[in-house]
């Protein structure tokens, strides 16, 4: 894969949140402009989408929201974004997300960020994509979800190598050094092995 020029960020647009989610955010936004990327996310300016796009904004960064009609018509798309696309349905919007991003970052979330996340994944795990995938794991906030992994690989419905398809990030630092080192994992076809 090439060099990152940009980063999509999944993220929670609920402002009911601990504050320590909002100041990850913040610093994310932050560090994707600081290393002269372009953040990629999901267009509305509620909860942490707001602080990560004001991040980036105010580090100089340049932003490009991507937000489906249905939260353009309850008018909550950022309308401070460099580019903002309004899709015709979540769908489009995450394949949009998918494509638009050279690395993609999961911040915490509720079932829209996990389905995102968990989309990328796959699509990473089948071939379709090659891009780094990180979990901002704060406060430990996706541990449960890990451990159902693990549940997953010890009862076989998931093979080992997943592990390899995503790193787990406890600081914004961990995050963007490792997308930074953009390693590229070696590709084997093992996915479609039918002896597992």
């Amino acid at each position: 894969m090439g060099e990152i020029q940009s980063v999509t960020v999944y993220c929670s647009s609920s402002s009911a949140l601990d504050k320590r989610y909002n100041i990850a955010a913040y610093d994310l936004g932050r560090a994707i402009a600081v290393n002269g990327w372009r953040l990629v996310y999901g267009g509305n300016s509620v909860g942490l989408m707001a602080a990560v796009a004001s991040g980036c904004r105010e580090a100089g960064g340049k932003v490009t929201g991507i937000t489906p009609q249905l939260m353009a018509d309850k008018g909550l798309s950022d309308a401070l974004a460099d580019e903002l696309v309004v899709t015709n349905d979540m769908r489009d919007r995450k394949a949009l997300l998918e494509s638009r991003g050279d690395a993609f970052i999961a911040l915490p979330g509720g079932l829209g960020t996990y389905e995102e996340i968990f989309e990328t994944i796959v699509g990473r795990q089948l071939g379709y994509h090659d891009k780094p995938i990180v979990l901002l794991n704060v406060g430990d906030y996706y541990q449960p979800l890990l451990e159902m992994v693990e549940h997953g690989i010890t009862q076989k419905f998931i093979k080992g190598a997943a592990r390899d398809l995503f790193f787990v990030a406890g600081t914004v630092e961990q995050a963007v050094d490792r997308l930074k080192k953009n390693v590229p994992r070696v590709r084997v076809d093992k996915w479609f092995d039918k002896s597992e």
